[in-house]
C-alpha cells in the first residue's frame, strides 16, 4: 500500500501559513458557549472547552500544533490560547477533512523533537520537511483521500466485528433501566453524602518509581494525568501491586476505574474494598461521584493525597438509608446502552458511507 507510493519532500513553510491567538484565554473564560478553544496537550485532543469571549477565530480545515509538537486537524472553527504556545497552520490550497488528517499525521514526528526544554514554534518548523505522496511531480491529494477512506472502512469494520462478538450491539433498554433513567432525570432519587473511607476498606498511596528505574514488563503502571487514563508504561518492577476492581485518584483529582491489576506511582491513590463485593458498574458509579466531589479543588499547588481523602464526602443513592447498589447497577447499565447505541448507529452510518466511497477506489 504505502510502500508502492511515490513520496515527495516538502518544506512546511512552503505549504502552510501560520497564525497565533490574540487573547490570553484562561480556564475561567470557558463557559460552554461560542467556539472551541485549543490548548497544548493530548487530553481531549487539546480541546479546552468553549468560550464566547472576544478572540481571533481560526477557520475549520486547518491544523493546530502546540509547543510539544502535537499536531491535530480541526474540522471546526476555533480559538487559541496564547500562554500555551499553540499555533495554527493553514494550507495554501483547500484540503478536505481526510487530506487534513493525512497531513496532520505526517507532522506527528514533531512531537519527538519538541518539549518543555525546546518548545515548538512555526519559526522552528517552517524549514523542516513533510513527506507526502506525489504523482507526476505534484502532491497526490486523491491518494490521501482514498487512503484515509480505506482506513476508516477498516476501523469501522473492526468496530462492527467487536460489537457483534461481545454482544454489545444490544442497546435496547429494559423497563428497569428506562425507569432508572427517568427517576434520575426527574430527581426522584434519594441521596446521601458518605465518606470515602465508609465505602472502601483499603485506601492506599502508590510508591515512587522513577522513569529511568522502570523495567519493561506487562504490569500497567499508573501515574498522575489523563492521557491513556494515566497508564504511562508497562513494567516488571516488584513495586506495590493493586487489585483489579479498584479506583485510582491522582494528585489533581483525576479518577479512573481499573478492571485490571496494576502498579501505581506515589502521585496516585488507590481505593478498593475486600469486604463489599462491588460490581464493576457500582465501581464506575463511585468513580464518577468521587471525581465530582473533588472537581476543581486540587492542582499543582494543592495536591491530593489518599490519606487526606478519608473523610471527603461523595453522594450516593440510598434506599432505606442504605446505599442503593441495585440502582447504581441499573443506571450505569442504562447509560452504557445509550453510549453503545450511539456507537452502533455511528458505525452503521460510517460503513455505508465508506463502502460507497471505496467502491471504485483501489490502493
Amino acid at each position: 500500500m504505502l510502500s508502492q507510493v511515490e513520496w515527495g519532500e516538502y518544506k512546511i513553510g512552503d505549504l502552510f501559513t501560520s497564525g497565533n491567538g490574540n487573547f490570553d484565554i484562561q480556564k475561567t473564560h470557558i463557559n460552554g458557549r461560542g467556539n472551541y478553544v485549543i490548548t497544548a496537550g493530548l487530553t481531549d485532543n487539546g480541546i479546552l472547552g468553549k468560550t464566547d469571549i472576544a478572540a481571533k477565530v481560526f477557520s475549520a480545515g486547518t491544523i493546530t500544533v502546540d509547543m510539544f509538537g502535537n499536531a491535530f486537524f480541526r474540522q471546526f472553527d476555533y480559538k487559541l490560547v496564547t500562554h500555551a504556545r499553540v499555533f495554527s497552520l493553514k494550507s495554501f490550497c483547500h484540503i478536505t477533512h481526510r487530506q487534513g488528517l493525512f497531513m496532520s499525521n505526517s507532522l506527528r514526528y514533531l512531537s519527538r523533537e519538541f518539549g518543555y526544554e525546546n518548545m515548538c514554534s512555526f519559526e522552528k518548523i517552517k524549514s523542516k520537511s513533510i513527506f507526502l505522496p506525489t504523482k507526476n511531480g505534484e502532491i497526490d491529494f486523491d491518494f490521501m483521500e482514498r487512503f484515509v477512506a480505506e482506513l476508516e472502512a477498516q476501523r469501522v469494520a473492526e468496530l462492527e466485528a467487536y460489537l457483534t462478538a461481545t454482544g454489545l450491539k444490544d442497546y435496547e433498554l429494559t423497563a428497569a433501566e428506562q425507569k432508572a433513567l427517568d427517576d434520575f432525570e426527574n430527581q426522584r432519587i434519594s441521596w446521601k453524602a458518605i465518606t470515602y473511607q465508609s465505602a472502601f476498606d483499603h485506601i492506599k498511596q502508590g510508591r515512587r518509581l522513577k522513569k529511568e528505574d522502570q523495567l519493561p514488563g506487562s504490569i500497567p503502571f499508573v501515574m498522575a494525568g489523563t492521557t491513556n487514563t494515566g497508564v504511562v508504561n508497562y513494567i516488571s518492577n516488584p513495586v506495590a501491586s493493586f487489585p483489579k476492581n479498584s479506583i485510582t485518584i491522582d494528585i489533581f483529582g483525576n479518577a479512573f476505574y481499573r478492571n485490571y491489576a496494576f502498579g501505581a506511582g506515589d502521585d496516585t491513590g488507590v481505593y478498593w474494598n475486600t469486604q463489599a463485593d462491588y460490581t464493576s458498574k457500582q465501581m464506575l458509579f463511585f468513580t464518577s461521584s468521587m471525581e465530582k466531589s473533588i472537581a476543581g479543588k486540587f492542582s499543582y499547588g494543592k495536591k491530593l493525597r489518599s490519606s487526606q481523602s478519608l473523610n471527603i464526602k461523595m453522594y450516593v443513592p440510598i434506599n432505606c438509608d442504605n446505599i442503593d447498589l441495585d440502582f447504581m447497577d441499573t443506571l450505569i447499565s442504562a447509560i452504557q446502552k445509550l453510549i453503545i447505541k450511539d456507537v452502533v448507529q455511528y458505525s452503521d452510518r460510517k460503513i455505508a458511507a465508506t463502502k460507497q466511497c471505496c467502491k471504485t477506489a483501489k490502493i
